[in-house]
């Protein structure tokens, strides 16, 4: 797909979207033939440390945890409607068990500034590379209804990532 470069300070996202819209977070190096993808639907999107950044939250239970914490980068894309079901191939199945991107039909290629790749099919293509994580601590939930998030106890780890680069089709 070809996509154009969006200038940083002029790229907005609202994660209001990820409910409805998931986007695909690919880490690994693409390069090497290592890396993993899955769907995301909780992140947020803004400035801190005056860089532009993206969070992106994963449970260590994923297999794709070991590729956020082995490689600094990762992407996250977007993709037209009609990809929905491609999406939740990804995110309900796991790399561990097979070629879980060959069945969704996705087609991972290198990304231009980072390591982890970008998917062929993504209309939407947002390049980072991590600046910061910190466990979730269920200690500090001043909500009671947020530990329901966690019928398994494994609270996600958080991930900033610095806004690097942005393609958009």
């Amino acid at each position: 797909m070809n996509r154009h470069d969006i200038a940083i300070e002029d790229f907005r996202y609202d994660p209001a979207q990820l409910r409805d819209h998931w986007l695909a977070l690919a880490a690994g190096d693409y390069a090497a033939g290592h890396y993993n993808a899955m769907t995301i639907s909780w992140g947020s999107y803004g400035q801190i440390w005056n860089k532009m950044f993206f969070q992106v939250f994963v449970r260590p239970t994923r297999y794709t945890f070991e590729f956020m914490e082995r490689y600094n980068t990762f992407t996250l894309n977007a993709f037209a409607p009609e990809y929905k079901r491609a999406l939740s191939i990804i995110g309900s199945k796991s790399g561990r068990d097979g070629d879980k991107l060959a069945e969704a039909g996705l087609h991972a290629e290198a990304s231009l500034e980072v390591a982890a790749p970008c998917f062929a099919e993504a209309n939407l293509v947002i390049e980072c590379r991590k600046m910061y994580w910190q466990d979730i601590d269920n200690a500090h939930f001043l909500d009671a209804t947020i530990e329901g998030s966690y019928p398994k106890k494994d609270y996600h780890r958080v991930y900033f990532g610095e806004i690097l680069r942005v393609r958009q089709a």
